[in-house]
């Protein structure tokens, strides 16, 4: 009988000790995912034997890590204070949680060591696949006339497979967002201050949206007795294209061309456990370019985010 790729289960959940399984289940660790994909990603060693003929040698199985790639809906828990279920993944890509009061909310914000590693449960339709030690990379999507996004991508020590009835899952922590729409959705801002969940002053600017990818570099450790993947760095840039007045696109070259850096603002829904806040205290505007929308003019720049010298704030990430 056939299998269906439409019938699958990711559950996922943080490691106390990286590597060990955590064993994720699908009543508390499931995840409402879509496009999703498994790779088993093998370093094959050739044979390359000489002999009195043509004809191939094969190969050696090699290293193996497992590459897993999701899309998650950016949506609030739906409760002030209240981490969403995704979290456990935004903390795989090193991202920090933390459970704030005044008002309350969660700030997930960049760290350079004690990263989190969680256990990946791939089931489809019939067969679980296991994913150990798992740490990834995140883009954030917040384009105008789509829902908002956190796109994945996962690496982990292969755990092996196992014949076994898909779980049943519980998915009602994971709330439908709403579209990034001139009406869900507030402008870009730049020269915003952040502090206690509210940005403050700036420049608003009408805008297609903003994409930040976190651009980790994920490494594979192919250790003898100590295989592991690690975040070994990351360089977080981002893109957006705005809506400028003849005098804005004049003073957004020269700031360009000057290396001026200025802070970014984004805020996308609004009531307690609903809201999102964007805030990067440290923005490069790089690569202006022109780009028509509808037959009007708009002016496309990508963006360099960096540390301020207290480090790990290029970014933050706040559920209002």
């Amino acid at each position: 009988m056939p299998r269906l790729i439409r019938k699958t289960a990711i559950l996922v959940k943080t490691e106390v000790t990286y590597g060990v399984d955590s064993v994720p289940t699908g009543a508390a660790n499931a995840m409402l995912v879509s496009n999703a994909s498994f790779n088993l990603a093998y370093n094959n060693v050739e044979r390359n034997f000489i002999r009195p003929y043509f004809g191939g040698s094969g190969q050696l199985a090699g290293t193996r890590f497992v590459e897993i790639n999701f899309e998650i809906e950016l949506a609030n828990s739906g409760t002030a204070g209240t981490a969403p279920a995704w979290g456990p993944v935004l903390r795989a890509c090193g991202m920090a949680e933390a459970l704030l009061t005044v008002p309350a909310r969660v700030e997930y914000t960049p760290v350079s060591a004690s990263f989190s590693s969680v256990t990946i449960y791939y089931h489809l339709d019939g067969v679980r696949r296991v994913a150990l030690g798992c740490m990834g990379n995140v883009e954030i999507m917040l384009n105008e006339g789509a829902a908002p996004m956190l796109r994945f991508s996962m690496v982990g020590l292969d755990g092996g497979r196992t014949a076994t009835a898909d779980p049943t899952v519980t998915l009602t922590a994971f709330r439908a967002p709403q579209v990034v729409s001139d009406v869900n959705t507030g402008d870009i801002n730049l020269g915003a201050t952040y502090a206690a969940g509210v940005l403050t002053g700036g420049t608003t600017y009408p805008s297609r949206g903003l994409s930040i990818n976190l651009q980790n570099t994920v490494s594979r450790k192919a250790l003898l007795g100590g295989q592991a993947v690690q975040i070994s760095d990351r360089n977080v840039q981002g893109s957006m294209q705005l809506d400028l007045t003849p005098a804005q696109e004049v003073s957004f070259l020269t700031d360009i061309n000057s290396n001026t850096n200025t802070t970014l603002g984004f805020t996308h829904s609004t009531g307690a456990g609903v809201g999102i806040v964007l805030h990067a205290p440290q923005v490069q505007r790089i690569d202006p370019t022109d780009q028509e929308y509808e037959g009007d003019v708009h002016i496309g720049q990508s963006l360099r985010f960096t540390p301020t010298s207290a480090g790990n704030d290029e970014l933050r990430l706040v559920c209002l």
